[in-house]
């Protein structure tokens, strides 16, 4: 033996071969579980513990089968999966499924068609279509979800009462009265307590709450009914778990083809649903979590298919129920703190060696008490949120048919009909156009709602033909979709009043709605995007000659197509002449940029904005931020946060200052903003932002500190502890500083902006309003940066030493 060590030294030395002062190499990597991942997987197996044996009750399957679906959910789901903090196993969702697969086919061929919808999601995951099972509409899913639920419920109140439910809603609703009048008092005792706890367990108040409340409510529900049954001698049915040797497990299915077809589909579409909406809704958990202690990679869907599929074909080999994610214990997760797939695959263990050691322990469960936290979680699973987000998007006969559907026909066939009440609903709603008319003080408004298609066209022709020859009209398109038929009767019927003598202005809710080229007003040819760009476009210092194109006498930059006039009156809107002078006039003053913007507003913004807008004046301001940044003409703060009135309260100064409190030539002004938005509008974050090609950045580096005597020159003073974090040379102190994520700053101006958002966080903590809501938790602060010539936005990420900026990154908000 001692021969063979110097020889593995000598093979060691040749073939790692590392700098004579560096470190040994190290042994083998050692499998290392973060103690976040291990409090996680004990956090979510307590709340899996007795939800899984109550499924498995509520489907009709052996108990076994539930705790089987849960420790392979967690084990190879966990392991193969997608997405790393859903943790799956039985779902409530699949329990109307499965329920009804056992009483038609029986345990073992439900444990074959298990394995076969395994094989299917396999297969849809290698065929990378994942993606394409969330286009099915969410009033659909929540309605399929509500069914599920009711059926639930109303199946394990019977139990919940002391008997026996029946196979369909409508039969369990017959025989209700009957159950009422045969009460057993044991039973419905164990269940309330089970109820009471479960409901009053989260809300317990004070310290003690905070500390008893991290304990799973289900746990505590079930434990305690458990407890007190056995300590009073209730005499009543528990749980009854058979040896593992006579497990049953999957034998080949039997029964009718099509039948067995239609099972397998309606388990595969069933469990691929649930689970990949469950990963998305992770995935926005996850980002919400606030600090991180390591990053999770977002979901791949088509992996997390392939992980489903893996964990069904397991789980049904092993005579285990249908798997798929769990809302429950995949939000119990990432509250919890988990940070890699470690804690979901360390909760299927757990969830074997209890099945293997607690076994006595779990027998001493009533079943009554299973049932009552089943039919709470039935109960759940109709939500309100969801009925109000349906409602508020016009989806509610999609939702109740759907619901209606899955409770007295099925899943497969509620959610059929939700899909084709779906498509009606869709086709309804662009067929049904609503076209009115209206006469305001001359000026004749066709108001277009709804999409305009070839259907709408006899019911516009007879509006538009209402407008009187030589009238002023404004058409307002109110929709996103207009087809060939009615884009050519617009335009015909348009050309045909304006050569008739009258006006007309299409307005559309989006750019590139209007049928032509805007016609000129007084020789301004504005579009929305005109303002931004300077107003490019002037009133011409003399009247054009006949035969000459105003525009290009305007001034309009060379090579753009000439307008063309098609009668007396092309100003092609409804227009206000005082805006601009008398219509005669020959001569147009400059700086009328501002009147001509207004009356674009009146005439394209203002009608989609008014009704918001008078929300506003009833209500009062109510902002969520305080956003200060610089006074820098190009930093336009509703369009770079995609924000609309009402949403920010905006302080702009030169360089985005935030004066120290007390100091000598301080400025009021920002900190009574400051004091206003935090003390009165109860603001919940304050954003500082700086942004590229900052001038007053250029200026302070260049400033002399003995010589402030001009306003401009005084204000800059108080940038001078910024200027103070960037030394000339950067390694001066060894400090870290404020930098961008992925690159160095492209030089000392950019250097000093990111040093001076951080900065000014500094000088705004020393707010007595700022400070007294940092302490309270009511307030966060926020750093940004804003990189004009790219058009991305930086946000300062503190956890870091001296503080990065990390790019906002685009997101799917459809998903």
């Amino acid at each position: 033996m001692s021969a063979c060590v110097p020889a593995r030294a000598d093979s060691a030395r040749t073939k790692h071969v590392h700098p004579p002062h560096s470190p040994p190499p190290g042994g083998p990597r050692r499998f290392r579980v973060a103690g976040a991942d291990v409090s996680a997987a004990i956090a979510v197996f307590l709340i899996a513990l007795p939800l899984s044996l109550g499924i498995a009750l509520a489907t009709g399957a052996p108990l076994q089968a539930g705790l089987v679906a849960a420790a392979v959910g967690g084990i190879v789901a966990g392991r193969i999966g997608g997405c790393p903090l859903q943790v799956s196993g039985p779902a409530a969702g699949l329990t109307v499924v499965t329920a009804d697969l056992i009483q038609q086919y029986g345990w073992r061929t439900t444990c074959a068609i298990t394995v076969f919808a395994g094989i299917a999601q396999l297969g849809l995951g290698c065929l990378r279509v994942a993606r394409t099972a969330l286009a099915v509409s969410p009033a659909i899913v929540h309605g399929m979800l509500a069914g599920i639920g009711v059926t639930i419920a109303v199946a394990q109140l019977h139990i919940v009462l002391g008997g026996t439910p029946q196979s369909s809603v409508p039969d369990n609703m017959v025989a209700l009265p009957a159950q009422l009048a045969n009460l057993h008092p044991a039973d419905v005792a164990v269940s309330v307590l089970t109820l009471t706890l479960l409901l009053l367990w989260p809300r317990l108040p004070g310290r003690a709450g905070d500390i008893l409340g991290k304990l799973p409510a289900a746990l505590i529900a079930v434990g305690g009914a458990t407890a007190v049954a056995a300590l009073t001698g209730l005499r009543l049915p528990k749980v009854d778990l058979p040896s593992w040797s006579s497990h049953a497990l999957a034998s080949l299915p039997e029964g009718p083809v099509l039948g067995l077809v239609a099972a397998v589909l309606t388990t595969t579409l069933v469990c691929s649903v649930q689970s990949l909406l469950g990963a998305v809704a992770v995935d926005k958990l996850v980002a919400a979590r606030p600090a991180l202690t390591g990053r999770v990679k977002r979901s791949d869907l088509d992996r997390e298919l392939l992980g489903q599929g893996a964990a069904n074909i397991v789980s049904g080999s092993l005579g285990g129920l249908p798997i798929a994610g769990v809302a429950v214990r995949s939000s119990a997760n990432v509250a919890a703190g988990a940070v890699s797939r470690n804690s979901t695959m360390l909760h299927g263990v757990l969830v074997v060696i209890a099945a293997l050691l607690l076994v006595p322990a779990l027998e001493l469960i009533p079943l009554a008490s299973l049932a009552a936290l089943v039919m709470a979680v039935g109960l759940k699973m109709v939500s309100l949120n969801h009925i109000r987000t349906v409602t508020r998007h016009r989806e509610v006969l999609v939702y109740a048919v759907t619901t209606c559907g899955v409770v007295f026909l099925g899943v497969l066939e509620g959610v059929a009909l939700g899909i084709a009440v779906a498509v009606g609903v869709a086709l309804h709603r662009l067929t049904r156009t609503r076209i009115t008319h209206d006469d305001v003080e001359g000026v004749h408004h066709v108001h277009v709602r709804g999409q305009l298609t070839f259907l709408a066209v006899p019911r516009l022709s007879r509006v538009l033909h209402q407008v009187p020859h030589g009238a002023d009209a404004v058409v307002e398109l109110d929709g996103s979709f207009m087809d060939h038929a009615a884009y050519e009767t617009l335009q015909d019927w348009q050309k045909t009043h304006t050569a008739q003598g009258g006006s007309v202005d299409i307005t559309g809710r989006r750019p590139g709605t209007r049928i032509s080229e805007p016609a000129e007003v007084d020789g301004c040819r504005c579009r929305p995007w005109t303002p931004w760009r300077n107003h490019q476009c002037e009133r011409p210092s003399k009247a054009p000659t006949p035969g000459t194109d105003r525009r290009t006498a305007a001034g309009a930059p060379t090579g753009e197509s000439p307008a063309t006039t098609t009668g007396p009156n092309t100003s092609g809107t409804s227009g206000v002449p005082g805006a601009y002078g008398p219509p005669g006039a020959t001569d147009q003053p400059r700086g009328h940029e501002l009147a001509r913007g207004i009356s674009a507003f009146h005439r394209n913004t203002a009608p989609l904005m008014r009704r918001e807008l008078a929300r506003l004046a009833r209500e009062g301001q109510q902002p969520s931020q305080l956003f200060l940044t610089c006074a820098d003409s190009r930093v336009v703060t509703s369009m770079i946060t995609s924000s609309g009135p009402g949403d920010l309260f905006v302080v702009r100064n030169v360089g985005n200052f935030v004066p120290l409190p007390g100091e000598e030539s301080g400025d009021d002004s920002v900190a009574a903003a400051i004091e206003y938005a935090v003390d009165v509008l109860k603001v919940r974050s304050i954003t500082v932002c700086g942004h590229s090609g900052c001038g007053a950045m250029q200026a302070l580096l260049g400033a002399d500190p003995a010589g402030a005597r001009t306003p401009l020159q005084r204000w800059l003073r108080h940038g001078l502890p910024s200027l103070e974090r960037v030394p000339a040379d950067a390694a001066e102190d060894g400090r870290e500083r404020p930098r961008l994520a992925g690159r160095a700053p492209a030089d000392a101006a950019e250097r000093l902006c990111l040093a001076n958002v951080v900065q000014q966080l500094e000088h705004l903590r020393a707010h007595e309003s700022v400070a007294r809501a940092l302490g309270a938790g009511d307030l966060e602060l926020q750093g940004m940066y804003f990189h004009v010539g790219e058009a991305q936005s930086y946000l300062l990420s503190e956890d870091t030493e001296g503080g990065v900026f990390e790019l906002v990154r685009e997101t799917n908000l459809t998903a």
